[in-house]
């Protein structure tokens, strides 16, 4: 069911974290979670990351900090990538996790760092 919110969320979905990374999403999906699919679109990329209190490479500051604070390790992956489109550099991306390491502990903050280091990798390796 597509809507205005569906495609606005799905523009912002796009633009953050690729054409590839929503097509696999949508066409994975099935009847049973088609419905967490349509929720995310609309409401976390078309409603909350439209909003116009934070820009969206803040957006993808705070959610770096919380996906590691949550051990979300594939959706942290997906962010990571995201924060780069959204202007984030790898200074900032890496006193993002640094500061994880004081508020979340050690533990998550060595993950996160494993985790960003193999999408910059697989990032240069596309290059």
């Amino acid at each position: 069911m597509t809507d205005e919110l569906w495609e606005k969320g799905l523009a912002t979905r796009r633009a953050v974290v690729g054409d590839d990374y929503v097509e696999k999403s949508l066409a994975e999906a099935d009847d049973f979670n088609m419905v967490l699919q349509e929720y995310i679109t609309r409401y976390a990329w078309g409603d909350i990351w439209n909003r116009e209190g934070l820009a969206r490479r803040d957006r993808s500051i705070l959610n770096i900090g919380m996906l590691v604070a949550l051990n979300r390790p594939a959706e942290l992956k997906l962010h990571l990538r995201g924060a780069l489109r959204n202007g984030v550099t790898l200074e900032e991306i890496r006193e993002c996790l640094l500061q994880t390491a004081v508020y979340c502990g050690a533990p998550a903050a060595l993950d996160a760092f494993r985790i960003a280091r193999e999408v910059f990798e697989a990032l240069e390796a596309k290059e």
